[in-house]
Order: structure tokens, then C-alpha cells, then sequence
């Protein structure tokens, strides 16, 4: 009968592996249904090698024992049957008892769970994650213990390097000064760091979950939506990407100037928009009050340079004005008896003394709207007659020194964009210092030519026959401080550079063919109306 049993239980077992056993034989056989039932479960048990699963008996001693536990312990089922539980506990754990106290609390909760570590064959230890639950007979007699544990150590260490990543990435966004703010794809706030709650005034949490327009005034806070809803549909980046300046508007209603540049990334299935905002408020302060102080500086160039020249203005002045008094005194003469013939001589006289008095008025004009404070402003302006009134001014008193000029203009490098008054700053400085360079010359020439330099430049050259420069001096010769003259002070030409670079050109010497020295600099083109219209 028991080899019958034995014969039918290995055809069962076998068919079961088949996925085919006939459910209704083992109906008929209870004992036969209870064998192939147990086989089954110690398969099933086998199968989770991921877990260590074993049973205790009342004791504490070990019972069952999975392919999962000897994976994760390293004793086989022969070497660990019968061993008390102690042996998977730390040493220390082992003598204080905390098995025993373990099996205690199970008996007495039905069902423990914790994480502790534990000891392997080979003695090296390591993080479990334990459950414990006590069997019980139909009587409620305490029969044994499951445990079922799991290796967590590398899950831990994971956590907890991501949590210690994350830690110190809250630390440096909680230094940092600039502000970041992660948004979803409907605009809601998900975080935001300790820099955006300085720049704004909120806390996160006043943050999280509203809507980030509440940080725009408007039309942006009325516009955004519509903006993140475009850029969902069509995928095309206008603000994703880039680095732009914005206005954002802080709890206390007040606005402020920040540099904005936006990230997209994906994570648990969610799209997210990360805003990093530097402030820009004291940065454009600073630039505020660097160009008032530049202005300034070249204000005071520009007065400067006329109190040199102030002697040669002076002469140049006296020319006009003692020939008014010349013509009037002569008037007056003729007028003691006039004729006929007397009167139109005064005539004549009296129109004289008005153009030179009109001369006169010219220099003074042109020498008060030189050194005149004035508003920095840019605008289209004729190049032409920009340089014929830097000429009319810095080249005053030099044609009477037999400087010779020659002006060689092109036509169609005449409209700039530039700032009259600091434009002709530059000239005249150039002027003066060619007018300098050639007094030891026996025949002193200036010459000034404009150019188109491509597209949109144009070049503007200021070209001397006089000793040149020695290559040491020209390497510096746009540095501040540093000058070709005893009594200079090496301010001119690096206000020069300035200003030609504050209008998007730049300035340059070198040497003249024939001898002498070449000054360039360039200037920005613009298109005329006359020229937009054809």
C-alpha cells in the first residue's frame, strides 16, 4: 500500500510539473492532496530566493529552511537545522538574547516587523528587513514561527546616499543667492529654494501649489498660461532653453529686474519646468551709476580739452569781435558828415561787423554745446557735418599755422548712430593731437577720410604726417594714464576708446604710409528715411 502511495505520489508530482495534475484523483485521497499540497508549497517557498523564508519551532530552533535563506545566509538546510535563532543575531545581540526576546514579543503580538542586522555563515553582517509571525494550534498551543527577511543593505545605503545628496543640495541652494522655483506643466509651484523666498518674500509653503504668475505683474501674469500652453502644443522654445530679463513682482507688490533661465525635465512620469532667477536690481544699480560717473568723466574731458585750447579760442574770439569794433568805430566816423556815398559805406561797414559778429556766435555756440552737460542720448546723425564742426572747433587757430586739411567723405557712410556731442569729443581730441604731432613738420598735413566698413559700419580714419609712434607706446597707447606729452595726463585717448565702444565700435592706431600715424575707430550705420523708402 505505501509503495502504491509512493508510485501514485511521484506520478502526481510529476504531472503537477507538467502543469497537468488531474485535480479530481487527489479529491479521492486526502493524504495523497496533503503530500502534494506541501510540495507545492516548498516549491513556491524555493522559488523566492530574493527572500530568506524559515521556520522556528516553540524553541527557537530552525525547522525549515528556504534556497532564499541559504542564498542570503550561506548555511544549508543540513548545516542549519536544529540551531537555535541566537546564531543569526551579533554577537552582542546573541548574549544580551534578543532572539529569544524576538520570539517573545511575536508569541505575544502575533506578528513583529523591524530592521536590524544580522550575521551571515561567514561572519560579516548585514541590514534586514524581518517579519515574524507566531503559528498557533486549533487549541491555541504555540506550535512555531515564520520568519520571512530580506537583504536591504544596498536599498539603504541607496536611500541614504540620495538622502545625503539631497541634503547637500538643499545646503548649497540655501547659500546660494540666486533663486530657483520648480514649476508643472500647468504652471503650479512644486518647490522653491530659500533664495526665491528672500527674492519674492514668501515662504514655500505659501508657494507650493499656486500658480507661479503670482510672482509677475502684469501683462506676463496674464499672459503665462497662455504661454506654457503654446509651448505644450507646438514644442517650440522661446523661453525653455534661453536666458532672459524679466520683471517679477515680489509679496509687498513691488517689482524688480531678474535674469530668468528655464530648464525642462521629466521624472515619474511628470513634466517639470526648473526656473533659475538671479536679481538684477543691484547689478543695475551699479551699471546706473558707473555711466552717471562716465558721463561725467567725459563731461570733464570735454572741459578739460577746451581750457587747454582756451588760449588759441581766446585768439580766435579777439579775430571777429575787434572787427566789429573796427567796423563800428569806422561807422561812426563816417556818420560825423555823412553823403550819399558816406552812408553806403557804413552800409557796407555795418554788414561786415554783423558777419563777424555771426562768427563770433558760431564759436561761442559751438564751444557752449561742446562742453554742455547735456543728456547722453543716441540718434541718427549726418556723419558729414558731424566732422566739419569737430573741424570748425578743433582745428581753430591751426589753419593759421599752416596745417592743411584735406576731408575726403564718402557719400555713402553718412548716416550714424551716435551721440553728436561725444562723437565730436573724439574727433577733436584726435585733431588736437595730430595738430600736436605735426607742429615740427615743415609742411603739416591732416587728413580725414570715412569709409562703409562692410554692412553695417562705418570707418572713420584721422590720419597725420607727423614722427609716428614707437611701437611701445602704441601697444598702451589706449590705456588710461598713459601719454606721449610731459604735461598730458593719459585721459584723452582712453575716454576715446570709451566712448567709441559704448557705441558698439571700436578705435585703433597705426602707423601712416608715407609716415605719420592713422587713427580708425568705427561707428554704427544707419539707413536714412529717404534711403528706407526706395
Amino acid at each position: 500500500m505505501i509503495d502504491e502511495r509512493s508510485g501514485a505520489w511521484d506520478q502526481h508530482l510529476a504531472r503537477w510539473r507538467r502543469g497537468a495534475t488531474p485535480r479530481g484523483e487527489l479529491a479521492s485521497d486526502p493524504a495523497l492532496q496533503a503530500r502534494v499540497l506541501a510540495a507545492e508549497l516548498s516549491l513556491l517557498v524555493d522559488s523566492a530566493t530574493n527572500y530568506a523564508i524559515y521556520m522556528l519551532d516553540a524553541d527557537g530552533a530552525v525547522a525549515i529552511w528556504n534556497k532564499g535563506a541559504e542564498r542570503i545566509k550561506g548555511w544549508t538546510e543540513d548545516e542549519i537545522l536544529g540551531r537555535h535563532c541566537s546564531i543569526f543575531y551579533p554577537p552582542e545581540e546573541a548574549a544580551a538574547g534578543k532572539c529569544t526576546e524576538d520570539l517573545e514579543r511575536a508569541a505575544a503580538l502575533g506578528r513583529i516587523e523591524e530592521e536590524g542586522w544580522r550575521v551571515r555563515k561567514d561572519g560579516s553582517e548585514f541590514l534586514a528587513s524581518i517579519a515574524i509571525t507566531a503559528f498557533r494550534d486549533a487549541d491555541g498551543t504555540l506550535a512555531g514561527f515564520g520568519k520571512v527577511l530580506r537583504d536591504i543593505t544596498d536599498e539603504r545605503a541607496a536611500e541614504q546616499a540620495a538622502e545625503a545628496r539631497e541634503a547637500q543640495l538643499s545646503a548649497i541652494l540655501a547659500t546660494v543667492p540666486d533663486a530657483m522655483i520648480v514649476i508643472d506643466d500647468r504652471g503650479l509651484i512644486q518647490s522653491a529654494s530659500s533664495g526665491a523666498e528672500r527674492m519674492f518674500g514668501y515662504s514655500e509653503a505659501e508657494l507650493i501649489g499656486r500658480n507661479v504668475r503670482l510672482l509677475m505683474p502684469s501683462p506676463d501674469r496674464e499672459r503665462h498660461d497662455g504661454y506654457v500652453a503654446r509651448y505644450l502644443a507646438t514644442g517650440e522654445r522661446r523661453i525653455v532653453g534661453s536666458t532672459r530679463r524679466v520683471i517679477g513682482l515680489r509679496k509687498d507688490g513691488s517689482t524688480f529686474p531678474h535674469e530668468l533661465a528655464v530648464g525642462e525635465a521629466f521624472g515619474g512620469g511628470q513634466r517639470l519646468f526648473t526656473g533659475f532667477l538671479r536679481d538684477l536690481t543691484e547689478r543695475e544699480a551699479t551699471q546706473s551709476r558707473l555711466d552717471a560717473l562716465q558721463a561725467e568723466l567725459i563731461h570733464v574731458s570735454r572741459v578739460s580739452a577746451m581750457g587747454a585750447m582756451a588760449s588759441t579760442l581766446a585768439h580766435e574770439l579777439n579775430q571777429p569781435i575787434a572787427a566789429v569794433a573796427n567796423y563800428v568805430e569806422a561807422s561812426r566816423d563816417l556818420l560825423a558828415d555823412p553823403d550819399a556815398a558816406q552812408v553806403a559805406t557804413v552800409r557796407e561797414a555795418l554788414g561786415d561787423a554783423a558777419a563777424e559778429a555771426m562768427r563770433a556766435g558760431q564759436i561761442v555756440r559751438r564751444l557752449r554745446d561742446f562742453v554742455a552737460r547735456g543728456e547722453v542720448g543716441r540718434r541718427v546723425e549726418d556723419l558729414p557735418s558731424v566732422i566739419r564742426e569737430a573741424v570748425a572747433l578743433g582745428l581753430v587757430g591751426a589753419r593759421g599755422d599752416g596745417v592743411e586739411l584735406a576731408l575726403d567723405l564718402d557719400p555713402q557712410a553718412g548716416a550714424v548712430l551716435i551721440d553728436r556731442i561725444q562723437i565730436q569729443q573724439v574727433l577733436v581730441n584726435l585733431f588736437r593731437n595730430a595738430v600736436e604731432a605735426t607742429a615740427r613738420e615743415p609742411k603739416r598735413r591732416l587728413e580725414v577720410t570715412t569709409r562703409l566698413d562692410g554692412s553695417d559700419r562705418v570707418r572713420v580714419t584721422v590720419a597725420d604726417n607727423g614722427p609716428g609712434l614707437a611701437p611701445e607706446i602704441a601697444a598702451e597707447l589706449f590705456r588710461a594714464f598713459r601719454s606721449t606729452k610731459q604735461e598730458g595726463m593719459g585721459l584723452g585717448l582712453s575716454i576715446c576708446r570709451t566712448i567709441v565702444e559704448a557705441h558698439g565700435g571700436r578705435i585703433w592706431a597705426e602707423p601712416r604710409d608715407g609716415g605719420g600715424t592713422r587713427f580708425g575707430f568705427t561707428l554704427m550705420r544707419a539707413e536714412r528715411e529717404d534711403e528706407g523708402a526706395r
